[in-house]
């Protein structure tokens, strides 16, 4: 049997200590080895234990967690997950957490936090496994910002035409931060669903909208498809691409999880399918599990051009694998040509994107 994921749990709630520790033993290939109440404590258990994977609170005394967080990946860089509240400065923290080197994240339960029990267990035990995994290389690695790539005059066509509709999940806000500032201002629209609980999506939306010249925004209910606008799917709910006229819209729908998620990117991959046909581009990038395989599947069949980011760029090579595995993807690029490449293929004329 192959040596069970090691883990060292922060939290200076006691009752969480102990109720993420009880998750997490429950499953039989993790192993906690030991708990914390402080950064203090966490930074002596990580030098005599060596944990594979450590989980994290935002908010401690002594020492805060982004404090913390940025000393061990100058020191001793490690998959940490993140736990955070579902507030409006736990949702910033959050964000500063994965620039900072974090793999994931969990949401804490608003209610009362004996609620963590049943609520989290799939969910923090996948993230830790997903975690141990995870290309540390590819986690809070210092990046140039993307120079916009410059708007040719088939790409000003083809974004009144095009809609460029993208998946992700782990590892993919600092992904997407790269694709998305690669894009001029004169871009096709873009549609995103990436994997976030509600009020994450509204705060990722507002950073991304500082740092790109497109203008990106979570997305409301009837929101249009336009050139230069970029819209999140937001957390807790789906969204759906459908006609409008001559264009289209998205529809915010409160429908079942699928594939466990909501927002789930294949609900937004198949109404691409069903809405664009070939005036869709596809793109799906680092992530666990395989939401958006079958709906990138159908987006192929039904004429769209569809890419995937390729492993060695990957925090977690999940959802491109799969997707790949099932024949949806066209291609497979390292995210630093996943922006130029949506491009060239939504400047490309109908007729050659049928094809």
């Amino acid at each position: 049997m192959a040596d069970k994921i090691r883990v060292l749990v922060v939290d200076d709630s006691a009752l969480v200590r102990q109720l993420v520790s009880q998750i997490l033993a429950s499953d039989p290939g993790i192993e906690v080895v030991a708990t914390a109440p402080d950064p203090y404590v966490a930074r002596d258990k990580i030098m005599e234990l060596k944990p594979d994977v450590m989980t994290l609170d935002v908010e401690m005394p002594r020492m805060d967690g982004l404090t913390f967080l940025e000393k061990v990946m100058k020191g001793r860089p490690m998959p940490v997950v993140m736990c955070s509240s579902l507030t409006e400065a736990g949702c910033a923290e959050t964000l500063r957490a994965l620039e900072l080197g974090a793999v994931d994240y969990i949401a804490k339960p608003k209610s009362d936090v004996r609620d963590l029990l049943p609520q989290l267990r799939a969910e923090v035990i996948s993230k830790v496994k997903a975690a141990a995994g995870a290309r540390m290389s590819r986690v809070g690695a210092p990046r140039t910002p993307a120079k916009p790539i410059a708007a040719t005059a088939a790409l000003r066509i083809g974004a009144t035409e095009r809609v460029i509709c993208v998946g992700a999940s782990t590892g993919g806000t600092e992904a997407l931060k790269e694709f998305l500032t690669a894009f001029p201002a004169e871009a096709p629209s873009v549609v995103v669903v990436q994997h976030m609980p509600e009020k994450f999506t509204q705060a990722f939306a507002g950073r991304l909208n500082e740092v790109c010249q497109v203008r990106v925004k979570e997305a409301q209910d009837r929101d249009r498809c336009l050139p230069g606008r970029v819209l999140i799917a937001p957390g807790a709910f789906h969204m759906k691409v459908v006609k409008d006229g001559a264009g289209c819209i998205v529809r915010i729908v409160d429908e079942p999880p699928i594939n466990h998620h909501k927002p789930s990117v294949d609900v937004m991959f198949d109404s691409c399918a069903q809405a664009l046909g070939a005036r869709a581009v596809g793109v799906i990038m680092t992530g666990m599990g395989d939401d958006g395989a079958n709906g990138m599947l159908r987006m192929r069949q039904a004429g769209a051009r569809t890419l995937a980011q390729a492993e060695a760029s990957c925090v977690v090579f999940g959802m491109p694998k799969v997707a790949i595995e099932r024949g949806g993807v066209e291609q497979v690029l390292p995210l630093d040509q996943l922006a130029g490449r949506a491009l060239e293929l939504a400047a490309q004329p109908l007729s050659a994107l049928a094809g």
